[in-house]
């Protein structure tokens, strides 16, 4: 399971998830050596560098230089920290994308927001079961909504081709930071480890290519480097995700006969949730 958002108190997180950057835990008198942004910011470096398990008030602390307790007057704890953390970092992301043209646009988003999720793994961590509800992530949602208002779909369907984007963004993002991930835990590159096993494998199952034929066809015309064929495989997912969104793919279900922009099947997958 991943991280639960949300479990700090409801009225302090979102008093300082919502308020200006400037003004977040300042209090009357002297000018403070700190600030919650700045308490945030340094936690969003230690997660960055050492991913949510590196992640405490002591850590953030040392990064600051300064006591555990010094925090808490701006912060009242992990559980907030994460919260401003995670909303803080999506701060990062751009929403001028031409929603003129709402496929391009689409592609763009997504393409942002996978290297996005890439830069800041820990963030794909933070499950999707409770939403921060502050202003950044907002604007992501806002923004990939916006650009699918264009299309003309029911607000049911749009919920579901935005869940089946967020989660096909998040998991290929996440694909690509666990083998990061894996390369550097183990002291073992991709290639070392694959270039191992498959000659096990070739040792132990002499005839699995005669036994599981489609996979290895699935494997095959595979050309560049690892990343390069992450960055076409993303692609390649994406534009099929997005070829059912095309009007020229309509088909009509359901009892009053409405027209679907995307299969049935594929919005029931996503209908659950609006991320």
């Amino acid at each position: 399971m991943g991280i639960i958002a949300g479990q700090g108190d409801a009225a302090v997180t979102m008093a300082l998830l919502w308020a200006e950057p400037e003004s977040r835990g300042v209090r009357p008198g002297p000018r403070p050596a700190l600030t919650a942004d700045t308490v945030v910011l340094a936690g969003i470096a230690v997660a960055d560098a050492d991913t949510m398990a590196g992640l405490s008030m002591r850590t953030v602390a040392e990064r600051l230089g300064c006591s555990s307790m010094a925090l808490y007057t701006y912060v009242p704890g992990k559980a907030e920290l994460i919260d401003l953390m995670y909303d803080r970092v999506h701060a990062e992301l751009t929403h001028d994308h031409d929603r003129g043209r709402w496929r391009a646009a689409v592609t763009s988003w997504a393409g942002e927001l996978r290297d996005f999720y890439v830069r800041h793994p820990w963030v794909v961590q933070v499950s999707f079961a409770r939403p921060v509800l502050g202003p950044h992530e907002q604007a992501v949602l806002e923004t990939v909504a916006g650009i699918l208002d264009g299309t003309g779909l029911p607000a049911g369907v749009r919920r579901g081709i935005v869940s089946l984007l967020f989660n096909y963004v998040r998991g290929a993002a996440q694909t690509v930071a666990e083998s990061r991930q894996a390369a550097t835990a183990t002291g073992v590159s991709d290639q070392d480890w694959w270039a191992s096993r498959s000659a096990r494998l070739a040792e132990v199952a002499p005839d699995f290519a005669e036994r599981f034929p489609a996979s290895v066809r699935l494997g095959s015309d595979t050309t560049g480097t690892w990343e390069q064929r992450v960055d076409e495989t993303f692609e390649a997912g994406l534009a099929v995700l997005l070829d059912g969104v095309s009007p020229g793919h309509r088909t009509t279900t359901g009892s009053a006969g409405r027209s679907f922009l995307i299969t049935t099947s594929a919005a029931r997958s996503g209908s659950a949730s609006a991320r």
